[in-house]
């Protein structure tokens, strides 16, 4: 396993900068008729977002429950939710949405690959 030393951590603590996350949750218009392709494009403006480097970590939730998703913006609150504001869905009413400020460290990104559990075990992690 690799060692997580005081002085990694103080490094990587300087680093850290300042991003908003985003929790998109099902509104009270979310099963009127049409809020399918609604959701397409608001999907569609996730991507541009994504392509621009605005919100470069989207990720939806897919287990039917009320959260939608959660977005990492590359922005202060203020303008996750000014541009969350201007989201087709939220528009109508087919989600809502939390905005949280919140730090991550630049360079972070999802993997390409899952972590197979025998990864997770040989680091005593689980």
């Amino acid at each position: 396993m690799t060692e997580i030393t005081d002085e990694f951590m103080i490094q990587m603590l300087s680093r850290a900068r300042d991003y908003s996350l985003v929790i998109p949750k099902a509104g009270p218009n979310r099963s009127r008729p049409g809020a399918e392709k609604i959701i397409w494009e608001h999907a569609r403006r996730n991507f541009i977002l994504r392509a621009r480097g605005v919100m470069p970590i989207v990720c939806p939730i897919t287990d039917g429950g009320d959260l939608a998703g959660i977005g990492i913006f590359n922005t202060d609150v203020d303008l996750a939710k000014a541009i969350m504001d201007q989201d087709p869905a939220v528009k109508e009413g087919i989600l809502v949405y939390e905005a949280h400020p919140c730090r991550g460290f630049p360079g972070d990104c999802l993997p390409e690959e899952e972590i197979g559990d025998e990864n997770m075990r040989e680091g005593s992690l689980l």
